[in-house]
């Protein structure tokens, strides 16, 4: 493999604008609706991505059908220290899985809760 193994990721929502305020409340960001998707069904917001960098782009996706929550895959979004995003979460609505530990010479990670079931993971080295 010559590349970054993940190139891309999705984060399966049921509630489009809920998830959205947690993420952005959370992370402090803007995440902004990938339009000119060709099936209706899917509604795509992407998080700010520098495709020119090292890591991956990606986007919360509500689609017909797939429910959110009780998948098996784990993102880590990288934060300069995983306390404060992590001060964020119970109220932006989600919960904390597992609060800021150390994992060695690779840093710190906390591990939450989002609105729509899914765990995900914040790291940082401080």
């Amino acid at each position: 493999m010559i590349t970054n193994p993940v190139g891309w990721f999705e984060i399966y929502v049921n509630d489009l604008v809920r998830a959205k305020f947690f993420y952005e409340s959370v992370l402090n960001t803007s995440l902004e609706s990938l339009g000119n998707i060709t099936n209706e069904d899917i509604e795509m917001l992407a998080f700010p991505s520098n495709f020119d960098v090292y890591g991956a782009g990606g986007a919360l996706v509500k689609i017909s059908g797939i429910k959110a929550g009780g998948n098996s895959t784990l993102i880590y979004f990288s934060c300069d220290d995983c306390a404060v995003e992590e001060s964020r979460l119970l109220s932006s609505g989600g919960k904390i899985q597992r609060s800021k530990m150390s994992i060695g010479d690779y840093g710190f990670i906390t591990l939450g809760i989002d609105t729509e079931g899914n765990i995900f993971g914040l790291h940082s080295l401080k």
